[in-house]
């Protein structure tokens, strides 16, 4: 029997899984959608969404809670910012977890989990905007000429 076995312990250490959730909450918080194994995912589903459940309450107790938490500052301001207003009307079930086939290599299980009516833009958060003008165009032709 099975019973009192509350969670999956991935075949890691207590304090090395709590700083790997720990490590993909704020990911998932910040890009709003990452890929990792099925079996991480399912873990990380219902913390995410007591984490959005907690920012919804905007109190100084819950800030702290989620802080002691997620230990990113960032991360605390966008669950109660925008998260918070996004999911104001939802009763739960604010991510979903996808099925996307087999890690190549191991064979692992792969899942992408993501926020419900997640902003697309978010995974472009790091990503800088490339700006490229006429100059550059012009020195990176007259190098190629040059080379010729």
């Amino acid at each position: 029997m099975r019973h009192k076995f509350g969670y999956r312990k991935l075949n890691k250490t207590g304090e090395h899984r709590k700083a790997l959730f720990k490590n993909m909450l704020n990911s998932l918080i910040k890009y709003e959608q990452i890929i990792t194994t099925l079996p991480k995912a399912k873990e990380l589903k219902p913390q995410i969404d007591k984490v959005i459940t907690i920012g919804k309450k905007n109190i100084l107790s819950n800030k702290k809670r989620l802080f002691s938490k997620l230990q990113d500052k960032n991360s605390v301001t966008k669950v109660f910012d925008v998260l918070s207003e996004r999911y104001n009307k939802r009763k739960g079930g604010y991510s979903r977890v996808l099925k996307a086939g087999f890690r190549t290599g191991d064979d692992a299980p792969m899942a992408v989990i993501e926020l419900v009516d997640r902003n697309p833009d978010a995974k472009k958060v790091d990503k800088p905007k490339k700006v490229e003008t006429k100059d550059t165009e012009n020195k990176d032709s007259a190098q190629k000429v040059v080379a010729k």
